[in-house]
C-alpha cells in the first residue's frame, strides 16, 4: 500500500471515531456505576452520579464550558489539571475526526464506485493485529498498562488521584478504564474487519 493523505485520513478518522464512540458511551458506564453498586460508596444515588459524569464530559468536549463544576465531587488543582490536560486531548482527537471524516468518506465512496475496495483488504488485515496485540498486553497486567498509558499521554503524575482531595475518583473505577480500552479496541477490531468483508465482496461483485 502506498501511503498518501487518502490512507492517512481514512486512518485518522477511524482512529479518531472509535475514541469518539468511546468517550461518550455513557451507557458504559451507567452499567459500571449500577453492576458496581458505587452509589453505596459514595452515598449518590446512580442516576445523579451519572449526571456528574455527563458534567464532566460536557467540560473534557465542550471548547465552550471552561468551568468544571461537578454536583457531588469536588476537584483539588492538581486534579483540575489532569482533567484540563484531559480536556486538550479530546478536543485534539474531535478535531482530528472533524477535519478528517469526509475526505475519509469521500475516499471510500472513490473506492467504492471505481470497485476498488479490494484495496482495503490489506492495510486492514495488518492494522488488526494492532488492537489483538493491545488487548493481550492489556489482559496480562492491566495495571501496568494504564500507568504506562498514562505515562505516554502525560507530562506529570496529576492523574494519581487522591479521593480525599478528588473524591470522583471513587466513581471512576479502574475496571472502567479496562472496559473503555477493551470498547475502544473492539470497535476498531470491526471496522477493520468490515473492510476486509466489503474489500473481497468487491470481487464477487465483479
Amino acid at each position: 500500500m502506498k501511503v498518501t493523505l487518502q490512507w492517512i485520513a481514512l486512518f485518522l478518522a477511524i482512529i479518531s471515531l472509535v475514541i469518539f464512540l468511546t468517550i461518550n458511551s455513557v451507557w458504559l458506564y451507567w452499567l459500571n456505576v449500577k453492576l458496581g453498586h458505587l452509589s453505596k460508596i459514595v452515598q449518590v444515588s446512580t442516576s445523579r452520579i451519572v449526571q456528574n459524569y455527563l458534567q464532566l464530559l460536557g467540560y473534557l468536549q465542550l471548547p465552550w464550558v471552561t468551568k468544571l463544576d461537578m454536583m457531588d465531587f469536588p476537584t483539588s488543582p492538581s486534579g483540575l489539571q489532569h482533567f484540563i490536560d484531559v480536556k486538550h486531548l479530546f478536543l485534539l482527537n474531535n478535531g482530528v475526526l472533524i477535519v478528517t471524516i469526509w475526505p475519509a468518506v469521500h475516499f471510500l465512496k472513490t473506492l467504492s464506485v471505481k470497485k476498488m475496495l479490494w484495496k482495503l483488504i490489506r492495510p486492514f488485515q495488518t492494522a488488526a493485529i494492532v488492537p489483538v496485540l493491545a488487548a493481550l498486553l492489556m489482559l496480562v497486567n492491566f495495571n501496568q498498562f494504564f500507568i504506562d498509558f498514562h505515562k505516554v499521554l502525560f507530562r506529570n503524575s496529576d492523574w494519581l488521584f487522591d479521593p480525599r482531595f478528588d473524591p470522583v475518583i471513587l466513581v471512576l473505577p479502574e475496571t472502567f478504564f479496562s472496559q473503555c480500552f477493551l470498547l475502544a479496541f473492539g470497535l476498531f477490531e470491526l471496522i477493520m474487519l468490515w473492510g476486509v468483508w466489503r474489500g473481497k465482496r468487491t470481487f464477487l461483485d465483479k
